[in-house]
């Protein structure tokens, strides 16, 4: 339903990795600074450009990576030559900066901007992780119940809570997903009150989602920034963050 949506932000907001800065058209972000590369903890802040200038809205708040800290994702950031490329399971959230997508849960109908899409998952809700697949990194919804062993594997979760709900990072995006680089990035719901670090996602305490995905704005562009923090100084300038 919102990979299409996906898709033509990602293609849209695209810039040559050699002329790199933030898009113009991109006026909300939410910053996420990390220790360093194996750290599985960051702290978020959300920014609304106003005036031309990144303004910080409310307070920042703590949040969950993966298990094994981070490595350069695949999204709209110019990534260094050569740099440890993510790769499908290996516990570390993507790092650069990234187009977020649409939001999926388990409630008929949440708080949020009317354009950001939401979906609420059934049990023919798929998202495809198999990077032998066409549509990995993908939404699918099947005319059918799940039949196949390979259905019912990509099946996303109906009754796990870290998944009520959950909104999508667009690292390695259709179309331009690369078999194997990464997939099913999203916030989601921290566990264990935030004791657990992830499989690669951020995760948060589920009022601070909540609030997030209520103020993400469709037509402001909005971004997603995950850096250690010697990266974000390093690349702050150059790339106009906050």
């Amino acid at each position: 339903m919102f990979v299409s949506l996906i898709a033509m932000l990602f293609a849209a907001l695209f810039l040559p990795a050699q002329a790199f800065e933030l898009p113009a058209a991109s006026t909300q972000c939410l910053v996420g600074i990390a220790d360093d590369w194996n750290s599985s903890s960051a702290t978020l802040q959300l920014y609304q450009k106003s005036g031309g200038r990144w303004v910080a809205e409310g307070a920042p708040w703590q949040s969950r990576l993966g298990k094994s800290g981070l490595v350069w994702g695949k999204g709209l950031h110019a990534a260094p030559a050569h740099a440890p490329p993510k790769q499908e399971g290996d516990g570390r959230s993507p790092a650069g900066v990234f187009a977020i997508g649409g939001a999926w849960g388990y409630d008929p109908s949440i708080r949020k901007q009317p354009l950001l899409g939401y979906r609420q998952v059934t049990s023919r809700d798929l998202w495809i992780e198999d990077p032998a697949s066409p549509q990995y990194n993908s939404h699918v919804i099947l005319d059918h119940e799940p039949a196949s062993a390979w259905e019912k594997k990509q099946q996303m979760k109906q009754s796990d809570p870290a998944h009520a709900l959950k909104l999508f990072i667009a690292h390695n995006a259709p179309p331009k997903a690369v078999p194997n680089c990464g997939s099913s990035i999203f916030f989601h719901i921290w566990r264990g009150g935030g004791s657990r670090p992830t499989a690669g996602c951020t995760s948060m305490e589920e009022a601070k989602l909540r609030a997030l995905v209520a103020r993400i704005d469709p037509a402001r562009h909005p971004l997603y920034i995950l850096l250690p923090k010697a990266e974000y100084a390093t690349c702050r300038a150059a790339w106009k963050l906050p």
